[in-house]
């Protein structure tokens, strides 16, 4: 609207030059490169704290996982470019080549999560490792093919600062400042260079570990701020917040810092500053025959699904099945019509290689891709919904293996299971008796066992005696009861008060089971289940688990929330995946 309103206007406000300087030396840019190289450097920051989670705790920490979305990915990017070049073969335009090759990440993520298919967790990591190639290759082809002249000695210091960074991470150190004040003199090194550097970004979000909280991290964090609640001073104050930061993974607290950041500011700010398009009906008719139009256009919308379901496809004959998609065919197809939205490196490149009307071309494609790729996924997923529903399963997911993160499989000689010994589905929950969070979560846990009829639900103990005092003893209780044959209604009992496990209370609420209260207060005495509960302490540490209450799901670490709605999707979808094994 104000590009059609006032299209001087708009481009004086994205031309206006700002500066820092320091000394005698500061970087100048218009306002649009400030964000376009500024900001967007945090955004692939963001790309890249997404990537290496998935490949320190997703499914692409099995490396061999990586090769088949890595070569799809690849194959996603040089279809369309072929295309273009297609369109635009003996003509100056072809130089605009790299336009047609990008997906733009937030907006295939956002789309996919409107419009994809039911259980999108599997299609939606697929999709990440695809589009972080697509990003990294991209930001290589600018610095490649969109770079005027390359001053050598300040990409040189950026390769020394980046090397500071590495060193940083092996030695451990923690201090946010500090890598950032790095990342900020890589960033002004490589834009001094004549790189564009957002790569920056990308780059060190790819070198920010993730990992799980250890249990000696958290029971630091608790007697940390145990000191703090004593004497609630400053400096305790201080350095519980500083334990507290330790125990969490640089990943996940950068994610957390940046990602509202970029996700409701960056991105929109710079859609503002590089979308905007003068239309009028003379430019409409010109563009639309335009071969950089139509490059753009078709390369997203028929390039980028075609080269990614048959690059797929190769890969899939070629090693006879031992590596696939993680997904279903149709799954596959939609998310590679997803993955035809071009917008910000596509724009970023446009910005690049062309000017004047050539440029509103380049655009007018990249906003067309924009539109039209969303309605070709939503109509393929449309139609695979229809499907009958084995049909349906088959088309959207794959029956490749899972990673299993729970490495001490359900015994039913030894667990203490509710629901069928033999089911599609195995729910396995480590949980501590005094945790308020376990007690919010146990009626989300049994309406589930009453709509899923075939559920096998594991309780597993995991007392967290650092923070619930009486955790221990309470889940010793529970052992003492279920060697009488009442694990489960002393569990409930426990959960229905949580307020009252103290000896005395667990006594009582023995003697109103009905127990043997010789046998059960000479077990509680004697300790008699405490190594019973260490055993599962130790499942749950060789399983990575730290906290409470944590799922698994056929064997798979269930990430995020725990309310009835997310758990019911997780189930559903390890039930659809076992239908369609069987």
């Amino acid at each position: 609207m104000w590009a059609n309103i006032s299209d001087v206007s708009y481009e004086r406000v994205w031309h206006t030059v700002t500066s820092v300087h320091v000394g005698s030396g500061g970087v100048a840019l218009p306002l649009r490169d400030w964000i376009n190289s500024g900001l967007m450097a945090l955004f692939f920051f963001v790309v890249g704290l997404e990537a290496r989670r998935e490949f320190d705790l997703g499914e692409l920490r099995d490396r061999s996982r990586v090769t088949l979305p890595l070569l799809a990915g690849i194959g996603g990017m040089a279809v369309p470019v072929a295309i273009f070049l297609a369109f635009t073969a003996g003509t100056p335009e072809a130089h605009g080549w790299g336009i047609a090759m990008s997906t733009d990440t937030a907006f295939a993520l956002g789309i996919l999560a409107i419009v994809g298919p039911r259980f999108p967790e599997r299609l939606r990591k697929f999709l990440l490792t695809l589009v972080v190639v697509d990003d990294l290759v991209a930001l290589i082809v600018i610095a490649a093919a969109y770079t005027g002249s390359v001053s050598v000695t300040p990409l040189i210091v950026a390769v020394g600062f980046f090397a500071i960074a590495i060193v940083l991470r092996a030695l451990n150190f923690r201090r946010g400042m500090v890598y950032g004040a790095v990342g900020l003199a890589a960033w002004v090194a490589v834009l001094k260079s004549g790189v564009d550097p957002v790569v920056v970004g990308l780059a060190l979000g790819l070198l920010t570990l993730a990992y799980p909280a250890s249990r000696s991290d958290l029971e630091a964090a608790t007697e940390q701020f145990r000191q703090f609640r004593e004497q609630p001073t400053a400096e305790l104050a201080r350095s519980a917040r500083t334990v507290m930061d330790a125990a969490l993974s640089p990943n996940d607290r950068m994610q957390q810092l940046w990602h509202p950041w970029t996700s409701y500011v960056i991105v929109p700010l710079f859609a503002l500053a590089n979308a905007g398009i003068a239309l009028d009906g003379h430019f409409l008719r010109h563009a639309i025959g335009s071969p950089v139009t139509l490059g753009v256009l078709v390369g997203y919308v028929v390039g980028k699904p075609l080269g990614i379901v048959a690059t797929s496809l190769l890969i899939t004959i070629a090693t006879r099945g031992k590596r696939r998609p993680p997904v279903g065919w149709a799954a596959v197809f939609g998310g590679g019509s997803v993955a035809g939205i071009g917008f910000t490196v596509a724009l970023l490149i446009a910005g690049l290689a062309f000017t004047g009307d050539t440029l509103k071309e380049a655009k007018l494609g990249i906003l067309a891709s924009a539109v039209l790729a969303p309605i070709i996924a939503w109509l393929v997923f449309r139609a695979t919904a229809a499907l009958p529903t084995r049909l349906r399963i088959r088309f959207l997911m794959s029956n490749v293996e899972a990673i299993v993160d729970l490495q001490v499989e359900v015994d039913p000689d030894r667990d203490h299971i509710r629901g069928p010994h033999e089911s599609p589905v195995t729910l396995v929950e480590h949980g501590d008796l005094e945790c308020p969070f376990c007690g919010r979560a146990e009626p989300t846990i049994r309406e589930l066992l009453q709509d899923f009829g075939d559920l096998r639900y594991v309780w597993r103990h995991l007392p967290l005696a650092d923070v619930h005092p009486n955790a221990q003893l309470a889940a010793e209780a529970s052992e003492a009861a279920g060697a009488q044959g009442k694990f489960w209604e002393m569990h409930d009992l426990l959960f229905g008060h949580q307020d009252e496990l103290e000896p005395r209370d667990l006594l009582r609420h023995a003697e109103s089971l009905g127990l043997d209260m010789d046998r059960f207060s000479h077990a509680l005495k004697s300790r008699k289940y405490a190594s019973r509960v260490a055993e599962d302490v130790d499942g749950a540490d060789l399983s990575g688990v730290s906290g409470t209450p944590s799922f698994f799901i056929n064997g798979v670490r269930h990430h995020g929330a725990y309310d009835l709605a997310s758990l019911t999707e997780a189930i559903r979808a390890a039930r659809a995946r076992s239908m369609l094994r069987a």
